[in-house]
């Protein structure tokens, strides 16, 4: 995959500020891409745009395909002469609330497809189906997972009556014409995601930036993708996980992290020439230029954990057949634009399937401050610049969160390293543009960083939490941190280090 040498920036789009108590896909995220433009960067690089239940982590939602309604800014529906009232519900929403999200979003949504189906033109009638039928084969089941939730009370799909569960071909169709107006809204619902994201899309393309998606490697276990097809996943004769995903102790967790998630039955995808992987992957790249897939060392070998494991210490490593799966991406596709999170514990076979299929890995600086030999260091990262460089990721803290908490031996290990570098470092509060400035020297073609980090903010922005079940996906940008200062002296940067965006 050819990237020139470029930098991005790291946003989730619910952190975009606005007068709502999330931010969404409207105004807030032109200006955002202006700044983007005025700053240089390459790309924006976003976390998965979809679902988000319980927990509220985009890294597990309701479906792999579908697009999160809370992003949906409903000023449009009011321009479109579907809303009355788009006003916000109090505020201002310094971070993002999405209790009442939910509570406010759903009525104004309901609201707005009545007045559609009541005023919609001939036009907006024609895409809609036209959408519909072209995304039958995931959006049919997922809008009837959605509405059966909605009438069992949002309770998992493994509760619902037996043969509803077993998706049983006389219940799915009495489900199919009892909740018929249900299943179109949410139809209607999902259209109008992936409208106002393709229109985003096509003015970061007008500006010559590119964007970096994230998928999961795994999904859900409640999620319309498991319910619709067990056959994929690793389930007992009840439909119950045998054994679940997680990652063995690390870096953030003494325990692991036990994710939950159902393994998935290789062996049955690849009897289908991983059809449903390849959907997934052609759908992805729908949204966006490149994908970031999160966990890349699972297509290789995967930690089992026996379901109903307090922790993730008891798992064990399972292969996966990896290589197969992007020989036929590569043969379907011509291409695999994708980005390998290959962080955590890696092995020569997970570096070889990187390798094989060309894919760029990451270096995080945040875990490179240990001794010289540090492969996450700049002067260790391949010459050839086939990666990509981050300060810290979504999972870590801040920068300045970082350091204020790191080890004096591997801040004084730092200091050196930046002054070695013509980098000054005299603080932590220092530490963010250090760091910065350190992934725009790396090799790596691409260099990314937070946008908490351009804002020199500490662990209270902090965006997630790997332990920690609540209180994650939060932050949000304030009103006026968007400044021309910060967008010249990363432009300044990118300059000096041959990675401004080519115009």
């Amino acid at each position: 995959m050819d990237i020139s040498r470029s930098f991005g920036v790291l946003l989730h789009p619910v952190s975009l500020p606005g007068p709502y108590p999330i931010g969404n896909l409207g105004k807030e995220a032109r200006i955002f891409l202006e700044w983007l433009r005025d700053a240089g960067a390459g790309w924006w690089q976003v976390l998965p745009l979809g679902p988000t239940g319980y927990g509220d982590s985009p890294y597990q939602s309701f479906s792999v395909f579908a697009g999160n309604p809370y992003l949906i800014d409903v000023r449009e529906l009011a321009a479109s002469g579907w809303l009355k009232d788009a006003a916000a519900p109090g505020g201002p929403f310094p971070r993002v609330d999405y209790g009442l999200v939910y509570r406010w979003i759903w009525p104004l949504l309901r609201e707005a497809y009545v007045a559609f189906g009541e005023r919609a033109s001939d036009e907006e009638t024609r895409r809609l189906a036209d959408f519909e039928r072209e995304n039958a084969e995931w959006l049919d089941d997922f809008a009837l997972f959605m509405a059966c939730k909605r009438e069992h009370e949002g309770a998992p799909w493994w509760s619902w009556p037996e043969p509803l569960k077993r998706r049983d071909p006389a219940a799915l169709a009495a489900a199919r014409e009892r909740l018929a107006v249900e299943i179109a809204f949410q139809r209607w619902v999902q259209w109008l995601f992936f409208a106002q994201w393709s229109e985003l899309r096509a003015e970061v393309r007008a500006m010559g930036i590119g964007l970096v998606g994230d998928m999961p490697i795994f999904t859900a276990r409640d999620s319309a993708d498991v319910w619709a097809h067990p056959e994929l996943f690793m389930l007992d004769e009840n439909l119950d996980p045998v054994s679940v995903a997680g990652v063995p102790p690390d870096y953030f967790s003494a325990d692991g992290q036990l994710w939950g998630n159902p393994l998935y039955d290789w062996e049955e995808l690849e009897k289908t020439g991983f059809r449903w992987w390849l959907r997934r992957i052609r759908h992805a790249l729908k949204l966006t230029d490149l994908v970031r897939i999160d966990h890349f060392r699972g297509f290789e070998a995967y930690w089992a954990v026996p379901a109903g494991a307090p922790t993730a210490r008891d798992g064990r490593w399972k292969k996966a057949p990896g290589e197969h799966l992007f020989r036929k991406l590569l043969d379907e596709l011509g291409s695999v634009p994708v980005l390998a999170e290959d962080l955590g514990v890696i092995t020569p076979e997970v570096e070889a399937l990187r390798d094989r299929f060309g894919l760029p890995g990451m270096k995080v600086l945040q875990f490179a401050f240990s001794d010289s030999e540090n492969p996450f260091l700049p002067h260790n990262h391949p010459k050839d610049g086939s990666c990509v460089v981050y300060t810290g990721t979504h999972d870590n803290d801040t920068t300045r969160g970082w350091c204020e908490h790191a080890p004096g031996g591997q801040l004084d290990f730092m200091r050196r390293y930046l002054e070695g570098r013509g980098i000054s470092f005299r603080s932590c509060a220092d530490a963010p543009w250090a760091l910065i400035e350190l992934v725009f020297q790396s090799p790596c073609r691409m260099a990314v960083f937070p946008m908490q980090d351009a804002l020199g903010l500490g662990s209270v922005a902090r965006l997630n939490h790997p332990a920690r079940a609540s209180g994650n996906w939060t932050w949000r940008l304030a009103e006026g941190d968007l400044s021309a200062e910060t967008a010249w002296r990363l432009r300044t940067l990118a300059g000096r280090y041959d990675r401004l965006r080519h115009e």
